[in-house]
């Protein structure tokens, strides 16, 4: 929840390829107080069944600077692992993208939701509500 003096962030991922949330995807956040400061990991979660992060640590006041990780090759392995108990090999690799980073500057006072729409070979993000 942001204040007057902080700003807070949520994320969800949805994974186009196959038009579902994407579940167990880790996430870290990190945050900086101005562009030449030193990035700070304020911890990490994963996202649940409905693609969300619902537990995202607080951004500390002064906050300018915030970086989403999203560690997507773990999450296509599993997928690709999944699909092919059913089908023959079909493609080399589980991501083209092994990790997606989104960096993105913030306001005291102001709410930053940040989905991620993501495939195996591609991926793009927004400014969401």
């Amino acid at each position: 929840m942001s204040t007057e003096t902080t700003a807070s962030v949520s994320t969800h991922i949805l994974d186009t390829s196959i038009g579902r949330p994407a579940e167990g995807v880790a996430i870290t956040l990190s945050a900086r107080s101005g562009f030449d400061a030193e990035w700070a990991a304020l911890g990490g979660s994963a996202t649940d069944a409905d693609g969300r992060c619902k537990d995202l640590p607080a951004l500390p006041e002064g906050t300018t600077h915030v970086r989403l990780d999203f560690e997507t090759e773990a999450y296509f392995s599993k997928k690709q692992a999944e699909a092919q108990q059913d089908a023959p090999r079909v493609r080399d690799s589980g991501a083209f993208f092994p990790e997606v980073t989104i960096t993105f500057a913030v306001n005291p006072g102001e709410h930053y939701h940040v989905p991620l729409l993501l495939n195996p070979f591609g991926y793009s993000v927004y400014r969401g509500s």
